[in-house]
């Protein structure tokens, strides 16, 4: 069933086109990512889609019997409502049914609550509240009857996500839906769109999850869309290729334009100049193609990193806490020089309060850590609460490293900081431009131990891999805290698992991780199954 055409779709913001005849059509069960630099206009996209932003031309076909469900970055919650009122709250009949029966049984009305009882029989409602209930603990949130206002971020955008996932659609669109979500819950839900009968439209950087879960990537650049067959992987090779083929195509076209306005401009006068007019009139009729356009990038590289101590870092038993709660004991991390490490975790495990601890920000409840001699450390924060909202950005790095005008600016246009935007405040910037500021400043500091607590939240692909060429080629000693799986893939050559206090290591990248994961997961199984077996005999 075609569900959707969009068809010669343009949107501009006053001078500045977002995109331009873009034309595409999704189908039934079809699971499509769409990629693109930060600011080509994703989320734009996605709304028009969702007929929630206007066009300026173009048109957008939705079949009318087809159920489309729109998930934004920041979902809107009704304030007063419970965990299970919210992720059920919605213009479905079921739904409403099930709302009314929480508030009968809320105030105990007796009667309202058996009929009510009565008739969620007969529609099946108590299936949608119970897969609302597992879908919620899926997502890290158990309880179901706290109020929305007492939700962090992180908490609202799942609570957000299990309210799409249980709504009956044909087409659900989301945007980053993998924000704020720990490994684990990634890949269940990775697993979980794979498997939906409905159609998804999906917008992400997490390049590991659109390779899981993707059957088709979308890629809005120079403000056009190309359409491409199966995940990230795939997307790239042919992405890859096409684009050598272009540009060799467009190379053999101007040599040939140039050989033919040489040999009219010859010959354009003389005996051969009827010859010099047909030429003339093929080079009129020629279809040109368009010089191909590399849009800008981030390019920048560590300074070789000072020699030190061949033991960079030690941490002995060392035991953590967040208020009452004991998040880490006994815990030792050894990382020698020239190491990369990732050290992964499910949300709230303490990843992030171990790297505070060994910046000197946050002191150890017991044990003790020590860097070696000459270690130099650079802390990339998710915070980015190094900055300073009030300065410009160009005052940022000329107070910051003494830099004059000239210099700063040179250095700010590595990193795509150009013209005017020089003088954009630093509270002003989105979250992608903090980032890059944070990596020239950390990039400045010379260090040779970095210490990096999500470094690819809020940068596209392309900065992703820039910045995962840029650690492969450090030489120095890295320590990453990252939820995307994809890039531990690249840079890490270790795996320090953290979850229940515990931690577990790993020789190998993220997929070596992974591999040995599911063997553990399996032998315990199996083992499992044969002691209860055992008892049964």
């Amino acid at each position: 069933m075609n569900i959707l055409t969009v068809e010669n779709v343009k949107k501009s913001y006053g001078l500045r086109v977002l995109f331009d005849d873009v034309t595409f059509a999704i189908d039934g069960g079809q699971k499509l990512g769409l990629i693109g630099f930060n600011g080509a206009g994703k989320t734009t996209l996605l709304k028009i889609i969702a007929g929630l932003t206007d066009t300026d031309s173009g048109t957008i076909w939705r079949n009318p019997k087809a159920r489309i469900h729109y998930l934004p970055q920041e979902p809107q919650l009704v304030s007063g409502h419970t965990v299970l009122e919210s992720v059920l709250d919605g213009d479905l009949p079921v739904m409403k049914l099930l709302q009314c029966y929480e508030e009968a049984v809320q105030r105990d009305d007796d009667a309202a609550v058996v009929a009510l009882s009565a008739e969620m029989d007969e529609q099946q409602a108590w299936e949608l509240e119970a897969h609302a209930k597992i879908i919620l603990s899926k997502l890290g949130i158990s309880n179901f009857s706290q109020s929305v206002d007492e939700l962090s971020g992180g908490q609202r955008k799942r609570l957000g996500l299990a309210r799409a996932l249980i709504m009956p659609c044909d087409l659900l669109i989301m945007d980053e839906p993998t924000n704020h979500l720990d490994d684990k819950t990634i890949m269940w839900l990775e697993e979980y769109l794979r498997d939906s009968k409905a159609a998804i439209l999906l917008s992400t950087h997490d390049r590991y999850f659109l390779d899981g879960a993707a059957t088709g990537i979308i890629d809005l650049e120079n403000h056009h869309i190309r359409s491409f067959r199966g995940g990230y992987t795939r997307y790239m090779e042919t992405k890859e290729n096409q684009d050598r083929a272009y540009e060799k195509a467009y190379e053999k076209q101007q040599e040939h334009i140039k050989e033919t306005e040489e040999y009219i401009r010859r010959y354009k006068a003389g005996i051969k100049a009827k010859q010099a007019r047909g030429r003339q009139s093929q080079l009129n009729r020629l279809v040109r193609l368009e010089k191909p356009v590399h849009q800008a990038s981030l390019r920048f590289h560590f300074d070789p990193p000072q020699e030190c101590a061949d033991k960079v870092l030690d941490v002995l038993r060392v035991e953590g806490s967040y208020g009452s709660h004991i998040l880490f004991k006994d815990l030792t991390i050894h990382i020698k020089k020239g190491e990369t490490v990732g050290l992964i975790g499910p949300n709230g495990a303490g990843k992030t309060t171990i790297l505070k601890m060994i910046t000197g920000e946050k002191k150890p409840d017991t044990g003790f850590i020590q860097l070696g001699n000459n270690v130099k450390m650079g802390y990339y924060s998710q915070e980015q609460e190094r900055l300073h909202p009030k300065l410009t950005v160009l005052d940022e790095v000329r107070d910051t490293f003494n830099f004059g005008e000239k210099e700063a600016r040179n250095i700010l246009g590595m990193f795509l900081f150009r013209g005017d935007d020089v003088f954009k405040t630093v509270g002003m910037l989105s979250g992608g431009e903090k980032a890059r500021l944070s990596l020239l400043c950390l990039f400045l500091e010379k260090p040779n131990f970095l210490i990096l607590d999500e470094p690819t939240n809020h940068l596209d692909i392309p900065t992703r891999e820039i910045m995962e060429d840029a650690i492969e080629a450090f030489g120095g000693t890295c320590l990453v805290v990252s939820h995307d799986r994809y890039f531990l893939d690249k840079v890490a050559d270790r795996i320090l698992e953290l979850d229940h206090g515990k931690l577990t290591e790993y020789l190998g990248n993220y997929s070596y991780y992974k591999e040995k994961k599911q063997d553990l997961e399996a032998f315990e199984k199996d083992r499992n199954g044969k002691e209860e077996e055992e008892e049964k005999e």
